[in-house]
């Protein structure tokens, strides 16, 4: 069940269980939660203890194209990151610097990878490999949930 916007431009929308309760609200189909690394993903991967350089890497041209490509689309733009609270100013200096459109930061993503994101809301993952284009569809094997018998 759900029922228009909630107001402020947000293009969130109140959705209800099935008891008529207030759940989380929902952004439309068309509009996506982009949650992007930093270091590797968007510029050269560059470790906590040396953060002088994190002031000088290089952005990757064709990550600053995409995302701001889809910034300008509507879609949220969050950096998720490993850097802690200690580099927001050259991190927010940075991205400025050379022109990335982001809605806000999370800082202190758990170090050494092998994620595994659970949650009650649809979650898509793309890992990277060097390259920012379009999205494709692609099916693969996933982990879930075995379901109550």
């Amino acid at each position: 069940m759900e029922s228009a916007s909630n107001g402020a431009g947000s293009g969130l929308r109140e959705i209800f269980n099935e008891k008529g309760e207030r759940i989380s609200p929902v952004l439309p189909e068309n509009i996506r939660n982009f949650l992007i690394d930093i270091d590797g993903t968007i510029c050269d991967d560059v470790p906590n203890e040396e953060p002088d350089r994190m002031a000088t890497v290089l952005p990757y041209p064709d990550a600053l194209d995409m995302l701001n490509k889809w910034y300008d689309e509507g879609h949220i733009i969050f950096f998720f990151t490993s850097r802690t609270e200690a580099h927001r100013p050259v991190t927010e200096q940075w991205l400025n610097k050379h022109g990335f459109k982001y809605h806000g930061i999370l800082f202190g993503k758990p170090r050494g990878g092998n994620y595994h994101w659970i949650d009650n809301h649809i979650v898509r993952a793309t890992r990277f490999k060097g390259k920012f284009t379009d999205l494709v569809v692609r099916t693969h094997e996933i982990e879930v949930f075995r379901e109550e018998e």
